[in-house]
């Protein structure tokens, strides 16, 4: 007889355990807010702020032309057209999955579900109505994550955003301020510089993307600090307050001193928050932590038997691919299969220009630990492929064991890094050594040539960069 499961929230986590269940026929209930699966990633946050980036890179890429002998008008920004592209490519993957959805046989509910036992939910459909419950073998908990909220900064105006809000596009603002220096409110910011907005950031560290290796970020960084107005670190919002004209920000620096600037809007990203607080849940054995997330072991099994987590709110990091592949274990856990969420490499992107993607260990991390490293650097300026785009502004980094030469993490900075780190991800789950990829032919001109050289530069024979290997 096959297993009856209800999946709650149908994000990227959700929606692709509740196919992967249908697929090994089990009977799949999945349960979600919104009109068709996709949760925020789809709706709210990956999607519709890559499209919004595309848009950027557009005009980006515009305002260079004439060094390579094109010039182009001044773009003219149509807000609502932009606003409309976007919603389309979210309608779109939306759609195909509310049609994968169907095609699967799932009993697709649009509302909210709450704990009665821990075998059975009430489930309130989506404009009222009566709550039913229903009874099931497991339960598979995928409700994701929120925006962080900052006391004195999420004033209750509309003028102050958080990542949603900012991809609606309400308008191109003067003067925008983004409060956290992470991935989020870096790109972001970089839409609304590139639509012509005078864009600052504030972060309370010394630096931006505090996950990421300095030397990758150092090209970020360096290049906004032409793009955008200015770049405060190790400051302070103190407060924010809505005088009509626009927001005056109170800010703080590291030496005390205070000052006052006007933006015509705020974008709040400092991070996000699990959405553990899901009613009747205490009515089960299933533990919260202190940072609010569910507790789970490695096939994504809670304290409670039949109740499995996956995604932003069974843990760090809160990245949609992490979710998916969790959604997987979960679902065979349930099946029976001996099975748990052990990844050597979780690869990051941050989709700035330029991209930085990183997977494996990093040498930030190696420092910390003590452990020894050697690191193989290999500079795109030596690139030709890189040369080619007028875009040297990026380094491909190998972590490698000194003893046994196996790799350990990649990290890269640059345009399309994030289609780049999905070679170091491989190499590191397979614990391929510096040789292997030093030996596998990568296509010329390309930049993926970069990721082979810096195995080259490990033994001191990389054909574009001389680094004699060390004794």
């Amino acid at each position: 007889m096959s297993k009856n499961i209800a999946v709650i929230g149908a994000g990227p986590g959700g929606y692709a355990a509740a196919f992967y269940a249908a697929d090994l026929g089990m009977q799949v209930t999945l349960i979600d807010p919104e009109l068709n699966p996709g949760g925020v990633c789809l709706y709210r946050g990956c999607i519709p702020s890559k499209a919004l980036l595309h848009v950027a890179k557009v005009i980006d890429e515009a305002a260079h032309a004439p060094a390579w002998g094109v010039t182009f008008g001044e773009p003219k920004i149509d807000v609502d057209k932009m606003r409309a592209f976007k919603d389309s490519v979210v309608q779109k993957l939306t759609g195909g999955n509310g049609q994968l959805v169907k095609a699967r046989k799932i009993t697709y509910i649009q509302g909210m579900a709450s704990f009665v036992d821990a075998t059975t939910l009430a489930i309130e459909p989506k404009g009222g109505g009566k709550a039913e419950n229903k009874q099931f073998d497991a339960i598979i908990i995928a409700t994701g994550s929120h925006p962080t909220k900052v006391p004195g900064i999420s004033i209750d105006s509309p003028k102050v955003l958080d990542s949603t809000s900012a991809l609606d596009l309400p308008d191109i603002p003067k003067r925008l301020l983004v409060v956290g220096g992470g991935y989020i409110g870096l790109e972001l910011g970089s839409v609304y510089a590139a639509l012509g907005s005078k864009v600052s950031v504030v972060e309370m560290t010394d630096g931006l993307l505090q996950g990421a290796d300095r030397d990758l970020v150092r090209f970020l960084h360096q290049r906004l600090e032409k793009k955008f107005e200015a770049l405060m670190f190790e400051t302070k919002v103190l407060e924010v307050k809505d005088d009509k004209k626009g927001l005056t920000v109170t800010l703080q620096a590291k030496d005390g001193t205070k000052r006052e600037e006007s933006y015509d809007r705020v974008l709040v990203s400092v991070g996000r928050r699990p959405n553990s607080k899901i009613a009747g849940l205490d009515k089960t054995k299933v533990q919260i932590d202190e940072k609010g997330f569910i507790k789970s072991g490695p096939n994504r099994q809670t304290g409670e038997p039949t109740i499995f987590v996956i995604g932003d709110v069974a843990g760090e990091p809160m990245l949609a691919h992490k979710a998916s592949h969790e959604a997987r274990v979960a679902v065979e856990a349930i099946e029976g299969q001996n099975v748990a969420f052990e990844p050597a490499a979780i690869p990051a992107v941050v989709f700035t220009d330029p991209e930085i993607a990183w997977a494996g260990l990093t040498e930030t991390e190696a420092q910390k630990a003590g452990r020894k490293v050697e690191i193989a650097r290999f500079p795109w300026a030596a690139s030709g492929r890189a040369i080619t785009l007028d875009r040297t502004d990026g380094l491909t980094k190998l972590v490698i064991d000194p003893e046994t030469e196996r790799v350990l993490g990649v990290g890269i900075c640059g345009p399309g890094a994030g289609e780049l780190i999905s070679e170091g991800a491989l190499a590191v789950e397979m614990a391929a050594l510096a040789t292997d990829i030093k030996l596998t032919i990568h296509p010329h001109p390309t930049t993926s040539e970069t990721v082979m050289e810096a195995a080259e530069i490990f033994f001191g024979q990389a054909t574009h960069v001389y680094r004699p290997k060390k004794k």
